[in-house]
């Protein structure tokens, strides 16, 4: 027979399965008709756009594109500087064991290495490494018993714990448009190079929306008619708007940009000027700390229950900190002498991560790719590796936390001195998802298997052993944690001694 219980629902974001993978992208690349042939290339960049991804039974789908900028010796008696642009599409399959159609992917796919190798004037192959990591996760809704009515002397073992329930998820589609003005002496000939970061994001809640902010960061290093370098930057504001019911300023936001497609052409409309359109997908997961009190264990000394429980995994401690990194050097690079820098390119690289109590500690490298002038209005190009470490204080974290770490320049400065070293001056943001997982038996269902006559009342003698609580004494002898407590005057029902002798009144 089945118990009338009062019941009780969670939501609970389960992580299904992290994956980190590898892979390869290659093509082949024929130099169009109006650019000159390729002696040789000076160097190779990319900007990743993620257009489709796919959750399906046991592994994951990504689609995208690397938007790919080469730069080029023409092989022609000037040997000027040119450049290629060209995407570089690739389609991958990943094993995930346990992945569902419907479930939440997040994924963050990261340029490790690019590369063009010349294979003749008119053709060039193209590989790239990607870096992907990838985390796919469960929204449940889970019933559970939160309290019993029926049976006046069920005695229940209660849990307080605090946990993050998923309020609610959503995403949107911004676009970051601009015209980027060039010098007014400046006519173009080609772009040659294009970084773009998503910068300075920020996150506000107001009526039943997520309202998302930031920056898209456009950088263009861009070739003139006459044969000269020169570059353009611009932060374009970007804003969005995610509806999610029932969201207060308590909750978490956990949001995450990607880009999805990169346009950058010469602007037809207006001269000396460069149309830059970034096509942004942002996710959104609002959580919300729920404090529950949940039946770990129950039993009735006069009735006989079997019940259903069942084991599942909920976040807890969810956090987002964010912390800076400053790096400040003085380096000298001999190739660069008093040359003016174009451009520099940064990839940031954790080679160690070591969490301990309220703290993270980072070994990692900065590697810096500088496009600097040479005489006769050529290109060179440096690189030059910095180490770090870096510590970030974190409350809560553990060796068993999960936790995500992102890095991302914020700002970065190269000054040029006259003794020709360089003064580099790089803020790294770090940005740390940080979470504890907890295992938590829900109770199900309960029903009454038979009753017992409560005839009489007797006392057993028990000596404690190791490992026993008087919860689990009374439930073996059908008793009640209090009546024992009073019965031996114990006055903390949670500490008893090993060993020591205690009275245990119990029904027959």
């Amino acid at each position: 027979m089945s118990v009338q219980t009062e019941k009780d629902m969670l939501c609970i974001n389960q992580i299904i399965g992290q994956k980190s993978q590898t892979i390869m992208v290659e093509t082949d690349c024929v130099v169009p008709d109006i650019k000159p042939d390729i002696l040789n290339t000076v160097n190779t960049t990319g900007t990743i756009c993620v257009y489709k991804k796919e959750v399906m039974d046991g592994k994951v789908k990504i689609e995208g594109t690397i938007n790919t900028y080469v730069i080029y010796i023409a092989d022609n008696e000037n040997a000027e500087i040119r450049s290629l642009n060209t995407n570089v599409d690739f389609s991958n399959v990943i094993e995930v064991e346990n992945a569902k159609e419907g479930m939440i992917l997040e994924e963050n796919c990261k340029l490790k290495l690019i590369e063009c190798r010349v294979l003749n004037g008119r053709k060039v192959n193209i590989k790239a490494v990607v870096d992907v990591d990838l985390k796919v996760s469960s929204n449940e809704n889970m019933e559970f018993v939160r309290q019993i009515s029926e049976i006046n002397d069920i005695q229940l073992l209660n849990e307080q714990m605090q946990i993050n329930s998923l309020l609610g998820s959503g995403n949107t589609i911004v676009y970051a448009k601009d015209t980027l003005m060039l010098d007014d002496v400046d006519d173009l000939a080609e772009i040659m190079k294009v970084n773009v970061d998503i910068k300075n994001k920020d996150t506000k809640i107001s009526y039943n929306k997520v309202l998302v902010k930031a920056d898209a960061s456009v950088k263009i290093m861009y070739l003139t008619t006459d044969g000269r370098v020169n570059n353009i930057s611009n932060l374009i504001p970007i804003m969005g708007f995610i509806d999610v019911p029932n969201i207060t300023d308590d909750n978490l936001c956990d949001v995450k940009y990607e880009i999805k497609n990169l346009v950058i052409k010469p602007n037809g409309v207006e001269e000396h000027s460069v149309y830059a359109e970034v096509e942004i997908a942002v996710n959104c997961n609002v959580y919300e700390t729920k404090e529950l009190n949940i039946i770990q264990d129950l039993y009735s000394p006069t009735v006989n229950l079997a019940y259903k429980q069942k084991m599942i995994q909920a976040m807890s401690q969810k956090t987002i900190l964010k912390d800076l990194c400053p790096i400040r050097e003085t380096q000298f690079v001999s190739e660069i002498g008093n040359n003016k820098i174009y451009d520099v390119d940064i990839a940031c690289t954790t080679l160690n991560r070591n969490i301990l109590k309220d703290k993270i500690m980072y070994d990692g490298e900065l590697e810096l790719k500088f496009a600097y002038a040479q005489d006769n209005n050529k290109l060179g190009v440096k690189s030059i590796n910095l180490p770090f470490n870096y510590s970030m204080e974190c409350s809560g974290v553990n060796s068993n936390s999960q936790v995500d770490t992102q890095m991302e320049i914020s700002s970065q400065d190269f000054v040029v001195l006259p003794d020709g070293s360089i003064d580099i001056k790089i803020d790294i943001d770090f940005i740390a998802d940080i979470s504890n997982n907890r295992s938590i038996n829900v109770i199900e269902q309960i029903d009454v298997e038979e009753n017992r006559n409560n005839e009489r009342f007797s006392i057993v003698i028990y000596f404690v052993k190791p490992g026993d609580t008087l919860w689990k004494i009374a439930k073996e002898f059908k008793s009640t944690v209090s009546n024992i407590a009073k019965l031996n005057d114990i006055e903390n029902e949670n500490k008893i001694n090993v060993g020591e002798q205690l009275f245990i009144p119990m029904f027959r």
